[in-house]
């Protein structure tokens, strides 16, 4: 690593925006003695802005460009700045110019503090209410619950992060808002501080209500592999065993009625709920050994990208 911090700026079909931004990031970090790097990921973008962030990394040694070859999607863009950043620390920023590039190098002060992430917190955010500031705070009150790392503010992206941790943290599917979560899996010491936040002034916001229901489920995925990831067994086979021994008082109890008071069981609904919870309970157990066998040939053999490079351009 030879920079103190990389500035990773995911941007789908941002050319009204990206040389503004690219300007301001260099006005505030210009006044500091941070060394410091930015990353643009063109994230499959069909307008102009390729074009101009291609301009820019021939024109600074500053700027890196990673062009997608199609739309992958935030996580992904996020993924490959962090696979290609040089910095201690990795800070992400919105191409939207909502958030203030002026707000980083507090924010990286504070990381040298000892803090492993620094979590921007948009106290007074400029968006819609209903569309917008309704649902995430809906969804910060879930995913702070369902975690245990109680942040305001998830869905900002002015995040800054320990390298060396984040870089440990595969990302897929809609886990970049997971990223304080997944992280703090590790024991990460984690703060949060009040940032900026504007009016988007160009371009169009790409959230809709569709994520709404991705993000659902790698809640979920979050939630498991945040307690069971390295051991399925622990929760298939807990339920697997609920539901065997079950069926197995339920197989005992007609079994004593029946040799004891020689009642017919043939005809009674127990009797076929009892076995379907034997049955059901070995079924869950055999999904744990199953899972079992998968997280170790995940976590022996995974490296598989979830992104593809159609060209970097520096200078």
């Amino acid at each position: 690593m030879n920079k103190d911090i990389s500035i990773i700026i995911p941007v789908y079909n941002e050319e009204g925006n990206v040389e503004e931004l690219y300007n301001r990031v260099r006005m505030a970090m210009d006044k500091t003695n941070i060394n410091y790097e930015v990353i643009f990921i063109n994230d499959g973008s069909t307008d102009g802005t390729m074009g101009l962030l291609k301009s820019l990394a021939l024109s600074s040694d500053l700027v890196k460009v990673v062009d997608f070859r199609r739309n992958f999607g935030q996580t992904a863009a996020m993924q490959a700045g962090i696979d290609h950043s040089k910095g201690k620390y990795i800070c992400f920023l919105d191409g939207d110019i909502q958030n203030d590039p002026e707000d980083i190098p507090g924010m990286y002060r504070k990381a040298a503090e000892g803090y492993d992430i620094v979590s921007g917190w948009r106290h007074q955010r400029k968006d819609p209410f209903f569309s917008r500031k309704i649902p995430s705070m809906i969804a910060n009150s879930i995913i702070a619950k369902s975690t245990g790392v109680k942040l305001h503010d998830y869905g900002c992206s002015l995040k800054v992060y320990d390298g060396e941790l984040l870089r440990g943290t595969p990302l897929y599917g809609e886990m970049h808002r997971f990223i304080p979560a997944l992280v703090a899996l590790k024991g990460a010491k984690i703060t949060e501080v009040k940032v900026n936040h504007y009016p988007r002034k160009s371009g169009k916001s790409k959230y809709g209500i569709s994520r709404t229901f991705r993000v659902i489920l790698d809640l979920i995925t979050v939630k498991f592999f945040g307690g069971f990831s390295t051991k399925p067994l622990h929760i298939f086979g807990s339920w697997g065993m609920i539901s065997a021994t079950a069926g197995f008082l339920i197989s005992l109890y007609l079994a004593v009625i029946r040799i004891f008071f020689k009642e017919p069981i043939g005809n009674r609904p127990l009797l076929t709920l009892g076995i379907l919870l034997i049955f059901l309970g070995i079924q869950f157990i055999t999904i744990g050994l199953l899972g079992e066998f998968l997280t170790r040939i995940y976590f022996e053999n995974s490296g598989k990208k979830i992104y593809h490079v159609k060209e970097i351009v520096q200078k």
